[in-house]
């Protein structure tokens, strides 16, 4: 049975009323954000209408804010609007649905302000108005929203997008929207695409900076603002409404030709059982000299090949992927479609490739992600000259995966991270250098023939005939 006096919720029940308020007046005094979530507990008390009540005055308080918020002062930042994003969807939103939807759209648009005196390098504000974001759609359903109202918000709302709060906006309303807001938004997003800003007399313009152009004015940032937005609401309204012409006719015929945009519309075109369309899109692609292709694309062809039933070329793709990049998923998949009794001879074949390939750490990778610990260390042993040993994030993990069953391998490994830290003077990696000789040496008790590296002895000589001077390092040794 539990103390009387440790901090749960029924102890504290029995202290009563009086002096649990004692109590929190105490804890709350010097306490800010206490202080406001026992007001909003109150108000809340009171009513939704008093709740919604503290809850604008606090939001209007943060947008009038102008201190900046750094690293270290952040979190009581994220905890202030934390709360009144859960105070609007507890409180007030099953009560009242318009008052909270009214509230949800007056919180993500502090997304502004709050932006420009705060420094989110770790993302947990825009975390809260992402979140609030998606309330929006839950909240608009129920609130039954008049649908060209919601989509004139919802315009106005991606107009003020600079920090990516509205991100995935229309995803989110459209079924609160309904084909007609829908169709209404489209109508207003097409009206904007057709009004550009208005160009001041060149004696107005105002210089808000620079780039490889030259000096960038206020009306030419609007004006690719105004442009990002029309183009971006109306591949998302395509999206909803599964028009899929729609959404490629966002984009010019050059850029349908990048990977990352062409694997895009195929998905699209994949989904709407389009195959053969989605295959022209893929191939069309610029991947041919391209130094990396993005996995999506991959992916997509072979979905798209797939789907026309060209199980043959799939096959040939799968292997291809593997043979260029040594994709493990791509040579699984490949494996595990073939025959029986032809796997077995696939995968040798498979690892004979990789143990050659011209990546050597991409290789190894391979190899110990597979599993094959014994091809890794095969190769290594053949390959040991070619090792780079600046790459110990790599190298180092993989020696200690390598130690118990292939200590020849594993030496191989640590004596690259050894050569070439002495070689190129690495001070600050001295200290390892002087564990990875260590290990070595303990290794060496293991392995029965060296070939074709010399044995440990011969291998510190030349060590301390090369590098004798660095003491930094050979002081390090136990």
């Amino acid at each position: 049975m539990a103390s009387k006096s440790t901090l749960n919720a029924k102890n504290l029940e029995a202290l009563g009323t009086e002096r649990l308020a004692q109590l929190l007046i105490e804890i709350s005094t010097g306490d800010a954000a206490a202080k406001r979530k026992l007001r909003l507990a109150l108000a809340g008390a009171e009513g939704p209408r008093e709740a919604a009540r503290e809850i604008t005055k606090r939001l209007t308080s943060i947008a009038k804010a102008r201190a900046f918020v750094n690293w270290q002062n952040r979190k009581p930042l994220v905890k202030d609007l934390q709360t009144q994003r859960s105070a609007i969807m507890e409180q007030i939103a099953p009560h009242d649905p318009s008052e909270a939807l009214a509230l949800l759209w007056r919180l993500v648009a502090l997304a502004t302000p709050v932006f420009e005196r705060c420094d989110d390098s770790s993302g947990t504000v825009i975390d809260i108005f992402h979140q609030a974001c998606a309330d929006l759609g839950e909240v608009a359903k129920a609130a039954d929203a008049a649908p060209k109202a919601l989509a004139q918000q919802v315009l106005d709302a991606l107009q003020d997008n600079g920090f990516g709060q509205y991100d995935g906006l229309i995803a989110i309303i459209a079924p609160a929207l309904g084909p007609e807001g829908i169709a209404y938004l489209k109508e207003l997003v097409e009206e904007l695409g057709r009004t550009p800003v208005t160009v001041p007399p060149k004696n107005e313009w105002q210089a808000v900076g620079w780039g490889s152009g030259g000096t960038r004015y206020a009306h030419e940032m609007e004006e690719r603002a105004r442009q990002s937005t029309v183009e971006m609401a109306l591949k998302d309204i395509a999206d909803v409404q599964g028009d899929v012409d729609g959404f490629i006719a966002q984009y010019d015929p050059k850029t349908r030709k990048v990977p990352k945009i062409a694997t895009e519309i195929a998905q699209r075109l994949l989904a709407a059982g389009r195959a053969g369309d989605a295959l022209g899109f893929i191939e069309r692609a610029e991947v041919k000299d391209a130094r990396w292709i993005p996995p999506e694309w991959l992916d997509a062809r072979l979905a798209v090949l797939e789907a026309l039933d060209r199980k043959d070329e799939a096959q040939a793709f799968r292997w291809a992927c593997f043979a260029r990049d040594l994709s493990g998923e791509h040579l699984r998949d490949y494996v595990k479609r073939l025959p029986d009794f032809e796997d077995t001879e696939a995968e040798e074949r498979a690892m004979a490739h990789a143990a050659t390939h011209p990546d050597l750490l991409a290789a190894l990778a391979f190899f110990l992600n597979w599993p094959s610990p014994d091809h890794a260390a095969k190769m290594l042993v053949g390959r040991y000259d070619q090792i780079d040993g600046d790459h110990y994030e790599i190298l180092a993990p993989a020696a200690e995966a390598l130690s118990e069953r292939h200590p020849l391998a594993a030496t191989v490994l640590l004596r690259a991270m050894i050569d070439f830290t002495l070689r190129e003077a690495r001070q600050k990696r001295y200290g390892y250098a002087a564990q990875h000789l260590a290990t070595c040496a303990d290794l060496a008790n293991r392995i029965e023939g060296f070939a074709p590296l010399e044995p440990h002895e011969a291998y510190v000589a030349r060590l301390r005939a090369a590098h004798g001077k660095k003491t930094g390092f050979w002081g390090q040794l136990t």
